[in-house]
């Protein structure tokens, strides 16, 4: 049986002070129905009168004749909070019944007993409660370490604080997500999440907060009824992790249980807090090495087909099966803690885009590229870049919405196999290469390039190379002429259209292209040279882009 708090070890109330022997020959005069009012403390009236602090669960102490002529200092005392005066002797007559605030508890003494002896009484009791507190706090808290040391999981500690409360409980992530819970149905902890997410995610105003505790009371309206919400943060260090709750279903509880059940929730977040750490490195560990699995993947760098098989199998990745490879740049906003990590969740977040059951997303992060191999469920090609084509747009939309900004996502052809996943990821990197020096955003596929991808075979010959060396490194020299070159191409060889996109005068163009046909020895202005030029900058790009794809393999 648990070590709990009974009711004649509370806080001290009015009724209790009474049944002390100290006061066996006190009555109360006024006030009889206040009875339960809880006394924390008990002050002389002067020193109440000469500081402007509240007084709520301070009984106030006078002599009768420090009384005299003082109608109104009992009302100011109401005002600031007082529920109970302790008058040391006989009320004066000049006080009747009907002069006495309503919501003050007076009581007067059969003899006088002094101000030392009640404060040490109240002093006594304080100090009891507290050691109680603590004792109780102290048995929560090994109770629920005892489970932690033992790997229980976050299950059985949750239950386990469910046990302590006698009462439902769960336990929320940072995001709101319930983890864990016990005492619930699965759809009642879904309803009454629903309700309780709203309420947590505003600030708690400073009146309400507990000393070195984010504690919160709240009635819900939930499931069967209302229902009390006692809530702790779970903060380890500066970091937020999540919540603690105890649901009391049914009548309000009282503030003996509410007092239990907070020490239940408080004493809980260190140890909820500290497996929500420890299951976060397990999956950033699973994390890290499913990452590694998928880019020795991509880059089909595995010893062996055995190799490959019993990694994926201890990964759990059916490697028979249609794969769709999917890329996207990954550069953060300036200002970002961590980089690196926050790259991870955006990569996490676009896997999660068009859920399906049936459908599983692999993802790791390469240099600043964002990677998703994801499983494909078409039967044939075509459903299979259908697919594609649709998640590759949902892709795109969700990443434009977290970086504000629009984004290329590039994918190749359908895998038949892991083999061929290395394959599809080349075609993808490319695609989104070329995508990026064209400003191209949303979904591209390698076969949309197509003027492109038709010349990938040959950009790695003698005649590709030579016709690189006599177009385009002859105006690397001077950047401003290469620009003008593609940006005349781009326009169709329209003067003054590229005039007014370079912002440059019409004559002025028309030197630089003058200029650039000195150095190439040909006249761009003719359509076969226009030509030449195109297919050589289409091909300079193309060699750019597999170059870039062809380090990232050889130094990853």
């Amino acid at each position: 049986m648990h070590d709990q708090p009974t009711e004649h070890e509370d806080r001290l109330t009015v009724a209790g002070l009474l049944d002390e022997s100290l006061m066996s020959g006190a009555r109360v005069i006024s006030g009889a129905d206040k009875s339960n009012v809880e006394l924390h403390w008990v002050l002389p009236l002067a020193e109440v009168l000469s500081r402007p602090d509240p007084l709520h669960g301070v009984a106030v102490y006078t002599r009768p004749e420090a009384l005299l002529g003082a109608h109104s200092t009992l009302a100011a005392l109401t005002a600031r909070g007082a529920t109970t005066l302790l008058v040391d002797g006989t009320m004066p007559a000049e006080f009747t019944d009907d002069e006495l605030p309503p919501d003050l508890v007076v009581i007067e003494t059969g003899f006088p007993v002094g101000f030392a002896a009640l404060n040490r009484l109240l002093a006594e009791r304080a100090l009891s409660q507290e050691v109680h507190v603590m004792r109780y706090s102290t048995h929560v808290h090994a109770s629920l370490a005892g489970l932690f040391h033992r790997g229980a999981g976050m299950q059985m500690l949750i239950r386990e604080v469910s046990n302590l409360a006698r009462n439902p409980a769960l336990a929320l992530d940072a995001r709101g997500n319930v983890v864990a819970y016990n005492g619930l149905a699965a759809g009642t902890v879904a309803t009454l999440n629903e309700v309780i997410a709203p309420i947590l995610a505003e600030d708690l105003p400073a009146a309400k907060r507990t000393a070195g505790h984010d504690t919160r009371i709240e009635r819900l309206d939930g499931p069967g009824g209302a229902w009390t919400m006692i809530a702790s943060a779970i903060r380890l260090g500066k970091a937020f992790e999540g919540w603690v709750l105890v649901l009391v279903p049914g009548p309000e509880p009282g503030s003996h249980d509410l007092a239990r059940h907070t020490v239940v929730t408080e004493q809980a977040t260190a140890i909820i807090g500290s497996e929500m750490l420890r299951q976060h490195s397990v999956d950033e560990a699973e994390e890290r090495a499913r990452g590694d699995f998928v880019q020795a993947l991509v880059h089909g760098s595995f010893s062996s087909v055995h190799d490959m098989r019993a990694r994926a199998e201890y990964h759990e990745i059916e490697i028979d099966s249609r794969f769709g490879v999917f890329v996207a740049p990954g550069v953060q906003p300036r200002g970002v803690d961590n980089p690196a990590a926050s790259m991870v969740r955006l990569a996490r977040y676009a896997a999660g885009v068009a859920p399906d059951p049936l459908v599983r997303s692999y993802v790791t992060v390469i240099g600043d590229v964002l990677v998703v191999v994801r499983t494909l469920r078409g039967e044939d090609d075509a459903a299979m870049r259908t697919e594609m084509t649709r998640y590759a747009e949902a892709m795109a939309a969700e990443l434009e919405k977290r970086r504000n900004a629009p984004v290329a996502v590039a994918y190749g052809r359908p895998a038949h196999g892991a083999g061929e996943v290395s394959d599809s990821y080349r075609e993808a990197r490319v695609a989104l290469g070329i995508a990026r020096r064209l400003g191209r955003t949303g979904a591209t596929s390698y076969q949309q390039l197509r003027s492109f991808t038709v010349l990938a075979d040959i950009t790695d010959t003698e005649h590709s190379r030579a016709l690189l060396a006599e177009i385009v490194a002859p105006l690397r020299s001077s950047p401003d002429l290469l620009e003008t070159l593609v940006s005349y191409l781009e326009h169709g060889g329209n003067v003054n259209a590229t005039a007014r996109a370079l912002n440059v005068h019409r004559n002025t163009m028309l030197a630089k292209l003058e200029k650039v046909s000195r150095v190439l020895g040909l006249d761009i202005r003719q359509p076969e040279h226009q030509f030449t030029a195109w297919l050589a900058i289409r091909l300079d790009m193309l060699s750019e882009v597999r170059a870039a794809v062809d380090r990232e393999t050889t130094f990853r």
